[in-house]
């Protein structure tokens, strides 16, 4: 597969995992009960999925690899601090307020990792 498609399926399942988080996100605030619909539960891990195996084979097409370069590393520290801060944003934060920050918090660490992905950079802002 060519450099330009996995990237094109890349970018493209950053925009959809994207646009699912607000969306389940806009839901568990209102209290939707769509939230709570197979698709809602299935689609976000096939999104992901596609994400990460997209990720996985830019790596190697690259020869760039986590632990080896660090603002890869950074990404895939990002990511896990993403995936955790939207659990409790969407399923396990105990109150409504506490899920709403968690899922501030979930935004800020995705904007992170696109500016990394964006710079080449493990910090990203200028000090």
């Amino acid at each position: 597969m060519s450099y330009m498609l996995l990237k094109h399926i890349h970018m493209t399942c950053v925009a959809l995992t994207f646009a699912s988080f607000t969306l389940r996100f806009i839901w568990m605030i209102l209290g939707s009960p769509l939230l709570q619909h197979k698709l809602s539960k299935v689609l976000p891990h096939i999104i992901d999925t596609l994400l990460l195996l997209s990720a996985i084979g830019l790596a190697l097409k690259l020869q760039q690899y986590p632990f080896h370069n660090g603002w890869l590393t950074a990404k895939v520290v990002g990511l896990i601090i993403y995936i955790a801060l939207g659990v409790f944003a969407l399923k396990r934060g105990k109150t409504k307020r506490t899920r709403v920050l968690f899922g501030l918090g979930a935004y800020t660490a995705f904007a992170y990792i696109v500016m990394v992905a964006l710079t080449k950079s493990s910090w990203p802002l200028p000090l």
